[in-house]
């Protein structure tokens, strides 16, 4: 029998821990998207206690406390901070078999050298030990990503945003005393016109620029304004997280009414949305290759399914899910119709369906031109996927359907400076999966030739394919 969370946690063969421990687990992370906050990051901020570093806007383990029973008030209501910890170490031992128990106790030894299992019964006590260890310096959020030696971290943020705080950091030190924080171009509110906050973007976006935006040719423009700002400021990727691409073309309705009619309060028919943010879509695509951006698409949810929570918490607080539209049309009709006008940048598609695995292993193989390794890629296992068994999946379907070796790597998708963890959990993974491949004479027993492919997709792929550390950036 296995220990608990040692240090060979799961790797079960020889090869495996030789991979880990010498190839992987000394390596750089390029967390190359995330939603942690920037402002955080530029004052290097000081996290009071253990709840507000772990709990708030953690909607995986809102999730768990939900079904654990516990009150909306000890989740994201006004309880005492001391009570809400106490509720999730309450609920920690009802997550066996979540990756919820796994990541939390990796986090607790990573960053607190914490070996104990979390419960209620030390909830008091964690709770005064790892809140007393958040006021050190070493505990910071830049402390607690040089902890993890994270090099990059790439936000979310959207066209609107001032990215102040990017700018602010920027002026914080060398590269080499401090994480190279990066901005993401996220233009989804422009993207689905029928969206409830549409016209108040819009609005928004307007004050920014300084001039009206009546005509779908004026939108273009006013994104454009704003791609390159963020570019100046060291932005070189950009995110879409829709349910669905479609194979539409620009024939269903006149876009330039499509605005008017939005802003008269007319109903927008499902088609016309579906044109609106194709067309949006493949204009801004061209801005991106034209930059040498890389785009991300992820694609699949079903967001926002709990009407009540929606009116009384807001959005993106643990009531999504996977959703089931079909993906394949649409997606193929962007990339083929930007790789027919030479526009198709370097692009990473992530899906959040698992019956969708092979679909969008297949596609991103149907788009690689020979211009440079792994230019389309298939993104690590996201959302609900990102555990053992939807990693192990990705791993494996990749390595069936196009090349492992060109695969760059993981990324926490996170709102926590507590989840860097997650990148060793991955790299054990895939150690794990190749030793037990050699163990069962499905690959050579030759560690140099395994170490280098570790070694790539832990970290060389990521840095060779977004290339952060060669750009030069106008602050």
């Amino acid at each position: 029998m296995k220990p608990f969370l040692d240090q060979d946690f799961l790797l079960q063969t020889a090869t495996a821990q030789r991979l880990y421990h010498d190839y992987a687990a000394d390596l750089p992370i390029i967390d190359y998207h995330n939603h942690l906050d920037p402002e955080q990051v530029a004052a290097d901020h000081q996290f009071a206690n253990i709840t507000e570093a772990w709990l708030a806007g953690d909607h995986y383990k809102w999730r768990a406390m939900r079904a654990s029973a516990v009150n909306e008030r000890n989740i994201t209501g006004d309880a005492p901070a001391e009570e809400k910890f106490r509720s999730w170490a309450e609920t920690v031992p009802k997550t066996l078999r979540n990756p919820l128990y796994h990541w939390t106790h990796l986090e607790l030894q990573r960053y607190f050298g914490v070996t104990d299992l979390l419960s209620g019964k030390n909830a008091d006590d964690m709770f005064a030990l790892t809140s007393a260890q958040l006021s050190q310096p070493s505990h910071s959020c830049l402390g607690l990503l040089h902890q993890q030696r994270v090099e990059v971290i790439c936000t979310t943020d959207h066209p609107t945003d001032s990215l102040a705080a990017h700018t602010q950091h920027r002026t914080r030190g060398s590269a080499q005393d401090s994480v190279l924080m990066l901005p993401t171009f996220r233009p989804d509110k422009f993207l689905t016109i029928g969206g409830d906050d549409h016209l108040d973007f819009l609005e928004k976006l307007e004050e920014i620029i300084g001039s009206d935006i009546r005509t779908f040719a004026d939108l273009v423009d006013a994104l454009k304004q704003r791609i390159e700002f963020f570019h100046d400021l060291g932005c070189r990727l950009s995110d879409h997280g829709l349910p669905q691409l479609y194979a539409v073309e620009d024939t269903v309705g006149n876009l330039d009414d499509m605005m008017q009619r939005r802003r008269d309060g007319t109903l927008i028919l499902p088609a016309e949305r579906a044109q609106w943010q194709m067309t949006l879509l493949r204009e801004l695509a061209k801005e991106y290759h034209a930059r040498g951006w890389t785009m991300q698409l992820h694609l699949g949810p079903l967001r926002n399914n709990n009407s009540r929570l929606l009116r009384t918490i807001g959005a993106d607080v643990g009531c999504d899910s996977i959703g089931d539209r079909p993906q394949a049309e649409g997606l193929a009709y962007l990339l083929d119709g930007l790789d027919n006008l030479d526009k198709l940048s370097k692009t990473i598609l992530y899906n959040l369906n698992p019956r969708d695995n092979e679909l969008f292993a297949t596609m991103a193989g149907n788009f690689n031109d020979g211009s440079m390794a792994g230019k389309i890629q298939w993104g690590s296992a996201w959302w609900f996927l990102d555990q053992k068994d939807g990693m192990e999946k990705q791993i494996d379907a990749l390595s069936n359907m196009g090349l492992l070796s060109q695969f760059v790597g993981m990324l926490t998708d996170s709102r926590s400076f507590l989840s860097f963890p997650r990148h060793e959990y991955f790299r054990r993974i895939l150690c794990n999966k190749i030793g037990q491949d050699v163990h069962e004479g499905l690959l050579p027993n030759d560690l140099e030739l395994l170490g280098g492919l570790v070694g790539d997709v832990c970290y060389r792929n990521a840095r060779n394919y977004f290339k952060f550390h060669e750009q030069t950036v106008t602050a």
